[in-house]
């Protein structure tokens, strides 16, 4: 069944700038977005899953307050890649 989203057409642009970039279509770029995301279930599973892992290999139960200064670091690291990238990029004006 084909779905119509209605978006911006900032949006629409970037998605199919992205795409280009690719040699894809905007459909395919958003069924792999959807097939490689993870929804918050998957996420808590995967979570389960960890605490589980380092309880088992390293007699290490992780507690809350842990679990949610790891989280807290990796989204100061994944703020700072994105930055660094959007530092790297070159502007629309420059040639590739």
């Amino acid at each position: 069944m084909d779905t119509t989203i209605k978006i911006g057409s900032e949006t629409r642009d970037k998605l199919a700038a992205l795409a280009r970039a690719r040699g894809i279509s905007m459909r395919a770029l958003i069924e792999e977005f959807a097939a490689t995301s993870l929804t918050p279930q998957q996420l808590q599973e995967r979570a389960d899953r960890t605490r589980a892992f380092l309880e088992a290999e390293f007699g290490h139960r992780l507690t809350d307050d842990e679990a949610d200064t790891m989280r807290a670091k990796m989204r100061e690291a994944q703020a700072a890649h994105r930055k660094n990238l959007k530092n790297a990029a070159p502007g629309p004006d420059v040639a590739a």
